[in-house]
């Protein structure tokens, strides 16, 4: 996997005299928090930044979440990363493994920093080690030749361990020299000294481009913590400014937008080729910022594909994916990551031996946690896990083996039915709900731009017992417009249909239909080792031998049936009405939509939604 280095991007803005954003985060200190930022990169990869760069903790603290993060957001969530990487306390063989590992997972761009030493402890340079991050660059020259693109910090108010602005400009341009590509600078709220910086950087012969790097204020309080703790200069006029409102968050907050807007409009006038803002892994300051600087439009609130493209080179072309791994992409991405090709951007090289090969690598990113601090009580019995699983379509629950995070706000219109199949033994891991003609801008449903229109049958996975297997295998013999696969531990499998559906697809002017998602058999039954692996390796193996969560969970491993149901009747249909029916003892369809055509709909509406389980006398 190759992706681009982002001095090269940079020169292609130049060239077209336009002016590019990125966005730095950090590694969150809790499992919660690491998830909400994998939710968060996604939805800010919709503004289209040039890059993405992940911090690296005092000493290599963070390294291994570093590197686990710049991995996903390249390759999961589509965002060219930079990784940044940091000499002071690091031996040698540990910066070695942070880059053969990034140079592993398709990361071409390291931020080369000195760096902090760990809270409490004195910079120092290890034995065999780097005193200096032109040291760090140097090394990285030697080693990998031009494979990264490399940045370095700049800071216009000079570094605090630097004798004098002169000085470390010429420390800076020991960086450049050693072999790295352009520069981003610390944060400051003084424009004018920004200015000066780079004039004197000129005049020093630097002439790769620096970037400035700008922090929204948030809070009245970190604010001052953080211009504090880095001695960064502020202008009297924004002490001033915040004086009156320092006590009312929301006020700080716009008044952050406001300042950092015409920050940015200066420096845009200055002639900077772009603007790194540091996030602090938040989302709303930013967003206002770009539309205040009309750098973002509004159909880029919607994604090009309802999944993340990877920014990886061969990926890049990607269009199309089965829906089974749509909770776990990582997965799928690992799985698909050794394949040469994606012909014409088509999915469909299930033949290839990598699809198949199922590690531990794609069972979970970590070992599993505390099933009791994750999935409530320990079960000890069928109907507790029936309530495990409902606990997370209500939202108590925030993620299953199954799912890396909180039940997609895609299925909000069809939660009420999925608690529902859930507490009567339904086992629900993936749905989604049918749209006949949605606006491709849709808040939720939107994807691929402006002036189209969005599709999709609605479609469920689910576990469930034998018996109900058999039950709704036999209902659905009456339903011509569903179509099933279903299949145990053992591979014993059960179909009606051969070959591969489109279960969403999308319809713009000028293109050809985009089907991104698809299901068919073949991957189906490779996705079945993995979905059954993942009951034990991250639930009941975490049960000691003999208790009776072990025995119920294994009971249902190795007796339960994993089936995926399509509605094709996305105009009128109803998936929820077999599982209905069943629950009523219901053997035959009773005002099925998708037999009959029944239920009225909409166009540009969700379908097959608008009945509650309450109202389908179920309870």
């Amino acid at each position: 996997m190759t992706s681009v280095k982002i001095i090269d991007k940079i020169n292609g803005f130049k060239e077209q005299k336009k002016p590019f954003y990125s966005f730095e985060y950090f590694p969150p200190k809790t499992n919660e928090g690491v998830q909400n930022l994998y939710d968060r990169l996604g939805r800010m990869l919709l503004f289209e930044p040039l890059f993405a760069d992940i911090t690296w903790g005092a000493g290599g603290s963070t390294s291994t979440l570093t590197l686990e993060i710049a991995e996903k957001a390249q390759n999961v969530c589509g965002l060219e990363t930079m990784m940044h990487l940091t000499c002071t306390n690091m031996p040698v063989s540990e910066i070695i493994y942070a880059l053969e590992k990034a140079k592993a997972t398709g990361i071409r761009n390291i931020l080369a920093l000195r760096g902090d030493p760990p809270r409490g402890e004195e910079w120092k340079k290890i034995e065999g080690g780097f005193g200096y991050a032109s040291d760090l660059v140097r090394f990285i020259r030697e080693k990998y030749g031009d494979y990264f693109g490399i940045a370095v910090a700049g800071y216009p108010e000079g570094h605090a361990d630097c004798v004098s602005k002169e000085t470390d400009i010429q420390y800076l341009k020991a960086k450049i020299d050693a072999g790295a590509d352009f520069v981003i600078t610390q944060l400051f709220y003084d424009v004018d000294i920004f200015v000066d910086f780079v004039k004197k950087c000129r005049e020093a012969g630097i002439t790769v481009p620096i970037v400035p790097g700008l922090m929204p204020i948030q809070t009245y309080q970190g604010f001052k913590r953080m211009t504090t703790l880095s001695k960064t200069i502020v202008p009297q006029y924004i002490n001033d400014n915040l004086e009156p409102i320092k006590d009312n968050d929301e006020e700080v907050k716009k008044y952050g937008v406001k300042l950092c807007i015409e920050m940015c409009n200066r420096l845009l006038d200055a002639g900077v080729d772009g603007l790194h803002f540091y996030t602090l892994n938040l989302e709303r300051s930013v967003r206002k910022v770009l539309k205040g600087l009309s750098l973002v439009r509004p159909d880029q609130l919607s994604p090009y594909l309802p999944w993340a493209q990877s920014a990886a080179g061969k990926r890049l072309k990607e269009e199309v994916r089965p829906i089974f791994w749509q909770n776990r992409p990582r997965s799928y991405i690992a799985r698909t990551g050794s394949w040469d090709e994606f012909p014409n951007g088509r999915w469909g090289d299930y033949r290839s031996p990598a699809f198949g090969d199922l590690s531990d690598y794609h069972l979970g990113w970590a070992k599993a946690e505390d099933t009791t601090s994750v999935y409530g009580p320990n079960p000890q019995s069928e109907q507790d896990v029936f309530e495990v699983f409902a606990s997370y379509c209500s939202g108590k629950i925030k993620k299953l083996p199954w799912n890396d995070a909180p039940l997609s706000l895609e299925s909000d219109p069809i939660k009420e039915q999925l608690v529902f199949l859930n507490r009567n033994g339904f086992l629900t891991i993936n749905s989604q709900p049918a749209l006949n003609g949605v606006p491709s801008t849709h808040k939720i449903h939107g994807w691929g731009g402006k002036n189209g229109f969005i599709f999709q049958k609605a479609y469920v996975e689910f576990f469930t017992s034998p018996e109900t297997t058999q039950k709704l295998i036999d209902y659905i013999k009456k339903c011509p417009m569903m179509t099933y696969h279903a299949v145990n531990k053992a591979g014993d499998s059960k179909t009606n249909t051969k070959g591969t559906n489109a279960v969403t697809w999308g319809i713009f002017p000028g293109k050809e239909i985009l089907q991104p998602t698809v299901v068919d058999q073949t991957s189906f039954m490779v996705w079945k080792d993995e979905a059954f692996a993942l009951w034990n390796t991250q639930w009941s193996s975490t049960y000691p031998e003999g208790s009776e969560s072990r025995k119920v969970l294994d009971s249902m491993i190795d007796n339960y049936y994993l089936i995926n149901i399509v509605d094709n009747n996305f105009i009128s249909g109803n998936i929820f009405q077999p599982f209905t029916d069943l629950v009523n003892n219901l053997s035959s369809p009773v005002l099925t939509s998708s037999t009959n055509g029944t239920t009225p709909s909409l166009n540009g509406s969700v379908n097959g939604l608008t009945t509650s389980v309450s109202n389908l006398n179920v309870q």
